[in-house]
Protein backbone atom coordinates (compact mmCIF):
# COMPACT_ATOMS: atom_id res chain seq x y z
CA UNK A 1 0.00 0.00 0.00
CA UNK A 2 1.81 2.97 -1.27
CA UNK A 3 1.88 5.60 1.52
CA UNK A 4 1.07 8.93 -0.67
CA UNK A 5 -2.66 6.60 -1.90
CA UNK A 6 -3.40 6.23 1.58
CA UNK A 7 -2.35 9.75 2.76
CA UNK A 8 -4.30 11.15 0.43
CA UNK A 9 -7.67 9.06 1.39
CA UNK A 10 -7.25 10.05 4.81
CA UNK A 11 -7.30 13.84 3.65
CA UNK A 12 -10.49 13.21 1.59
CA UNK A 13 -12.15 11.43 3.99
CA UNK A 14 -11.66 14.32 6.47
CA UNK A 15 -12.53 17.02 3.77
CA UNK A 16 -15.69 15.21 2.78
CA UNK A 17 -16.65 15.06 6.11
CA UNK A 18 -16.17 18.86 6.31
CA UNK A 19 -13.43 18.68 9.01
CA UNK A 20 -10.37 20.93 9.56
CA UNK A 21 -6.93 19.00 10.17
CA UNK A 22 -6.58 20.61 13.62
CA UNK A 23 -9.82 19.81 14.94
CA UNK A 24 -9.52 15.75 13.56
CA UNK A 25 -5.88 15.29 14.89
CA UNK A 26 -7.37 16.77 18.39
CA UNK A 27 -10.35 14.16 17.99
CA UNK A 28 -7.84 11.29 17.12
CA UNK A 29 -5.18 12.07 20.01
CA UNK A 30 -2.82 13.11 17.73
CA UNK A 31 -0.56 16.40 16.58
CA UNK A 32 -1.92 18.47 13.32
CA UNK A 33 1.49 18.43 12.05
CA UNK A 34 1.78 14.98 12.10
CA UNK A 35 -1.39 14.77 10.27
CA UNK A 36 -0.56 16.81 7.79
CA UNK A 37 3.05 14.32 7.00
CA UNK A 38 0.72 11.61 6.60
CA UNK A 39 -2.20 13.29 4.63
CA UNK A 40 0.65 14.12 2.35
CA UNK A 41 2.40 10.85 2.06
CA UNK A 42 5.74 11.94 4.73
CA UNK A 43 4.56 9.37 7.31
CA UNK A 44 2.32 6.41 6.93
CA UNK A 45 -0.39 6.29 9.23
CA UNK A 46 0.03 3.13 12.18
CA UNK A 47 -2.65 0.49 11.73
CA UNK A 48 -3.93 2.13 15.20
CA UNK A 49 -4.65 5.40 13.35
CA UNK A 50 -6.16 4.08 11.02
CA UNK A 51 -8.81 2.25 12.97
CA UNK A 52 -9.32 5.63 14.96
CA UNK A 53 -10.30 6.91 11.42
CA UNK A 54 -12.37 3.90 10.76
CA UNK A 55 -14.08 4.40 14.35
CA UNK A 56 -14.69 8.34 13.95
CA UNK A 57 -16.01 8.53 10.63
CA UNK A 58 -17.88 4.99 10.90
CA UNK A 59 -16.06 3.71 7.65
CA UNK A 60 -14.85 0.07 7.63
CA UNK A 61 -11.13 -0.18 7.86
CA UNK A 62 -11.34 -2.54 4.69
CA UNK A 63 -12.76 0.47 2.85
CA UNK A 64 -10.19 2.93 3.30
CA UNK A 65 -7.45 0.08 2.33
CA UNK A 66 -9.66 -0.48 -0.77
CA UNK A 67 -9.17 2.86 -1.56
CA UNK A 68 -5.82 3.12 -0.87
CA UNK A 69 -4.24 -0.40 -1.88
CA UNK A 70 -1.38 -0.05 -4.47
CA UNK A 71 1.13 -2.89 -5.39
CA UNK A 72 4.64 -2.35 -3.83
CA UNK A 73 7.68 -1.50 -6.41
CA UNK A 74 8.04 -5.16 -7.33
CA UNK A 75 4.45 -6.02 -7.22
CA UNK A 76 5.27 -8.84 -5.33
CA UNK A 77 2.91 -7.82 -2.20
CA UNK A 78 -1.37 -7.01 -2.96
CA UNK A 79 -3.14 -6.00 -0.15
CA UNK A 80 -6.16 -6.94 -2.02
CA UNK A 81 -5.79 -8.99 -5.33
CA UNK A 82 -5.78 -6.14 -7.89
CA UNK A 83 -7.77 -6.76 -11.25
CA UNK A 84 -8.08 -3.75 -13.88
CA UNK A 85 -11.85 -3.67 -12.50
CA UNK A 86 -10.70 -2.53 -8.93
CA UNK A 87 -8.26 -0.51 -10.11
CA UNK A 88 -10.59 1.80 -12.39
CA UNK A 89 -13.14 1.59 -9.96
CA UNK A 90 -10.76 2.70 -6.91
CA UNK A 91 -9.46 5.40 -8.99
CA UNK A 92 -12.68 6.87 -10.37
CA UNK A 93 -14.10 6.88 -6.49
CA UNK A 94 -11.08 8.66 -5.67
CA UNK A 95 -11.36 11.21 -8.58
CA UNK A 96 -15.24 11.45 -7.63
CA UNK A 97 -14.38 12.32 -4.08
CA UNK A 98 -12.03 14.91 -5.05
CA UNK A 99 -14.26 16.56 -7.36
CA UNK A 100 -16.30 16.77 -4.61
CA UNK A 101 -13.61 18.28 -1.91
CA UNK A 102 -12.83 20.96 -4.67
CA UNK A 103 -16.22 22.00 -5.42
Amino acid sequence: MGTTMIGKTLRIIRVFNDMKAYDLAERLDISPSYLSEIESGKKHPPLELLYKYSKYFDIKLSAILFFSEELDNNGAHKVIPDSKIKKTLRTTLIRFLESIENA
